[in-house]
């Protein structure tokens, strides 16, 4: 029997989901999953949302669509400010969840939220397509086989318009480009590395309303090796992160759904012209769908790639940044 997915939010992310949850029926040996129902704050824009979509049931309330009994998996793609409140919400109803980054705004809640999952038997995991991409999993292999030697220091630049969306700049609702973005970066450090950010710093350009409109950040991992993040919304990037080691050096182009890798080598004699590694896919995000669906069926409570360690940390480096830099909106 198929797992059903209901949606709390009709934001942009959703159609990507939608087409991932489909695309994963047909690269999976397990049953699959399935889009059950979609809910909006206005039942109208569900109802035509849920049309667009062809998604069978639609609710006018996100409480509605957790309590219907339509639905296995809870995937909240809520304003950031509201992860919390529903992922417990939908744990306390039997649910199991999947939440977009970030995850929540702190750390004693993602614990929390994590414990309650344990409790109740149900499954728990913070959506964070880039650990599960193919190209990133050769990438893990190849470090962890000291290809490219000890890595010592990483840079990643993004950038996205501040018409991202409408609470961007609103604190309240956890906006700002370094709830956005930064997750990418830190997790893909901590997955590559297998260990946590130990110090962070940096600087931002505050927006007057409680976020930064960009930031440069500086963290140290706790292997020593040192990277930056710097994301925009004023100016265009690179949209290129840059993994550095003793042998040679690693580019990847829109790390965060990257579907390849360049890989620079210090030994020109054995390696004359850079390689490269290349995994296309037509929905980056079917790679975690898969992943939860497997460890749903597999009666799994944690992610053992995505877990809860490296949520709760990463959720404290962003809360720590955003202290740093925006004391008044605490």
């Amino acid at each position: 029997m198929k797992l059903r997915i209901g949606i709390l939010s009709t934001a942009s992310i959703v159609p990507r989901l939608i087409g991932a949850v489909r695309a994963a029926e047909g690269a999976s040996s397990l049953e699959g999953c399935t889009v059950s129902a979609v809910a909006s704050r206005s039942l109208e824009n569900a109802r035509r949302k849920a049309e667009l979509w062809n998604i069978p049931r639609s609710f006018g309330s996100y409480e509605e669509l957790i309590h219907s009994g339509e639905a296995d998996i809870i995937y909240i793609a809520t304003i950031n400010s509201e992860h919390y409140r529903y992922a417990r919400l939908a744990l306390e109803a039997g649910r199991h969840v999947l939440c977009e980054k970030p995850f929540t705004l702190d750390a004693a809640q993602a614990r929390e939220l994590f414990a309650l999952a344990r409790e109740k038997g149900l499954f728990l995991m913070e959506m964070q397509k880039c650990v599960f991409l193919p190209v990133i999993q050769r990438l893990k292999g190849l470090i962890r086989a000291g290809e490219f030697g000890r890595i010592v220091m990483a840079d990643f630049s993004s950038s996205f318009s501040s018409s991202y969306n409408s609470w961007l700049f609103d604190a309240e609702k956890g906006g700002g480009p370094l709830y956005s973005n930064a997750s990418y970066s830190l997790h893909l450090m901590q997955y590559l590395l297998d260990c946590y950010a130990a110090e962070w710093t940096g600087l931002c350009s505050p927006s007057g309303t409680g976020v930064e409109t960009q930031f440069s950040a500086v963290l140290r991992m706790e292997d020593g090796t040192l990277f930056t993040n710097k994301t925009s919304t004023l100016a265009d990037t690179l949209h290129t992160g840059y993994i550095y080691g003793e042998k040679g050096w690693i580019e990847i182009p829109d790390y965060w759904k990257a579907r390849k890798a360049i890989l620079h080598y210090r030994d020109r004699a054995q390696h004359p012209e850079p390689v490269v590694l290349e995994e296309p896919c037509e929905y980056e995000l079917m790679y975690e769908v898969l992943h939860a669906e497997q460890c749903i069926r597999s009666g799994l409570m944690e992610s053992p790639v995505m877990t809860e360690e490296m949520t709760v940390r990463s959720v404290e480096v962003l809360t720590g940044l955003h202290e740093l830099w925006n004391p008044a909106s605490l």
